[in-house]
């Protein structure tokens, strides 16, 4: 029977009495989790889902949350439902999600990206980075992302002030779905560099590998329907916890 790689992460966040205002709606949650797990192969075409209130109970949400996940997902074609038989799982459907580009996998593979926000600023760019937008301004955001329970990395994001500006109160855990609701940007390509690099000073405590530690390293650039790259973002990961990982179709 398929097993779900997140039930106690996402037990916690339904029942926590201060759930994060970042945090993506929990139905939205379950649907982004499965979806990444029929991209990865670990869900296949035809596979039979186990019964809804199994798959609740385990999930820790209710009947109702889980069957909005499955509805949303049957809009895409990636789920089923066949009258008295259960829901299965369609692999040809619409995969994209506001995960679509996310590329860290925990290292027994999937896992549902969370992010923290450590800090966020606007100011002017600073001359270290690679050339990116129209403007000399930016936002910087600074995170520590986690995937289920499991924190794995810490990121830095600046956005292009000519793009638009984004406040903490208006961020969901995805950016992409920030940029989209937020701004009407659609990311829609990205170049990644991935190599080696030191971890950051300000990386916080939580995150386990210390600044100054060699750890997974990715640049990325960013661009929605202009020609100018919108964002440049750095992501130190540890890799004695995540894996970085490119699908070709």
């Amino acid at each position: 029977m398929y097993q779900f790689s997140f039930p106690l992460a996402l037990a916690h966040r339904v029942t926590s009495p201060h759930p994060s205002p970042q945090a993506l709606p929990i139905y939205v949650q379950i649907a982004e989790l499965l979806t990444r797990d029929i991209v990865s192969g670990r869900l296949i075409d035809g596979q039979r889902l186990p019964p809804e209130r199994e798959m609740a109970v385990e999930l820790g949400v209710s009947v109702g949350t889980l069957r909005k996940a499955l509805r949303d997902m049957g809009e895409k074609g990636l789920i089923e439902a066949v009258q008295g038989s259960g829901n299965y799982v369609r692999a040809g459907g619409d995969t994209g999600s506001v995960y679509a580009m996310f590329r860290l996998e925990l290292m027994e593979g999937g896992g549902l990206p969370r992010a923290q926000v450590l800090s966020l600023d606007h100011m002017d760019k600073p001359v270290d980075l690679p050339a990116f937008g129209t403007s000399s301004q930016a936002t910087r955001i600074r995170r520590l992302r986690s995937l289920n329970e499991t924190i794995i990395a810490v990121e830095e994001i600046w956005l292009d002030a000519d793009a638009g500006l984004i406040e903490e109160s208006t961020m969901s855990e995805s950016l992409y779905a920030t940029y989209r609701k937020t701004l009407g940007l659609w990311i829609q390509r990205a170049q990644d560099r991935v190599g080696l690099a030191s971890v950051p000073d300000w990386a916080p405590d939580d995150y386990a590998p210390r600044p100054g530690d060699a750890v997974g390293f990715i640049e990325r650039l960013s661009w929605a329907d202009r020609p100018d790259a919108i964002e440049f973002s750095r992501t130190w990961f540890d890799p004695a916890r995540a894996v970085y990982v490119q699908r070709l179709k």
